[in-house]
This record gives C-alpha cells, structure tokens and sequence, in this order.
C-alpha cells in the first residue's frame, strides 16, 4: 500500500486534484475546510459518498486542489477524485464495489456550443410568416 494517493478528477469543466494520505479525515478543498468551501450546503456533500460506501470516512486525510466551474461540478470532480485514489489505494475487492454504485464513471456531459444564426445552443429566432 502506497504512503500518498493522488489521482485526478474531472467533470464539466471544473478540475480536482486528490492527494489521500493515512490520518484522522481531515478534508481540506483549496486550503479551507470543506464545509467553509462548499457553503455547508447539503446538496453538494456527493463527494463523501465513496467514503461513507466504503466506510472509510474518518481514516484518510484528504487534500483537494480544485478549479474552473460552479460548485457543484467541482463536488462531482471530487467524488471521482476520491473514488479513483480509493481504488488505487485499495484491494481489488472494494474496486468492485465503487464500480457497482458507478463512483468510477465520468460524467462527460458539457455544455452545448452556440450555432451561428440561433439565439443559444438550439433556440431559434422568432419566426414570423408576414
């Protein structure tokens, strides 16, 4: 087993750098403790999901290093993040079971670019017959 994990995760366009080392679980996002950072909003705590399924949540120290998007991509890219350095860290058994619960698939969903003659991505001008 490996002394520090780092692995990467991606979402949107928000980026996060995971560094998972043994402690007490301590997790720090951009050098503030995580609920500072994510606004203590209930919605976005998605990324301690992998460690509340392993039950791992107060045995690894977290370092994030996250940037671009809103706070909700980021709390994605996080969740991937951790599941990967997870996995790496891990035996094979737990691969398994992050895979079953999908903690290990990207979700490559972005936004749609504006086309020239329409108003957004796909609405269209108003049309007027006279």
């Amino acid at each position: 087993m490996k002394e520090n994990q780092t692995s990467i995760g991606r979402r949107k366009s928000a980026i996060a750098q995971v560094n998972i080392k043994e402690g007490n679980g301590n997790i720090t996002i951009n050098n503030k403790q995580y609920e500072i950072y994510l606004q203590n909003n209930p919605k976005l705590d998605v990324y301690k999901s992998p460690l509340t399924h392993l039950s791992l949540y107060n045995k690894y120290d977290i370092n994030i290093i996250s940037r671009g998007g809103g706070l909700k991509g980021q709390a994605e890219a996080i969740k991937l993040g951790i599941s990967r350095a997870l996995y790496e860290k891990l035996e094979e058994n737990n691969r398994i079971k992050l895979k079953i619960e999908g903690f290990l698939t990207r979700n490559s969903l972005c936004k749609e670019r504006k086309k020239y003659g329409l108003k957004k991505a796909r609405k269209a001008p108003q049309f007027s017959k006279r």
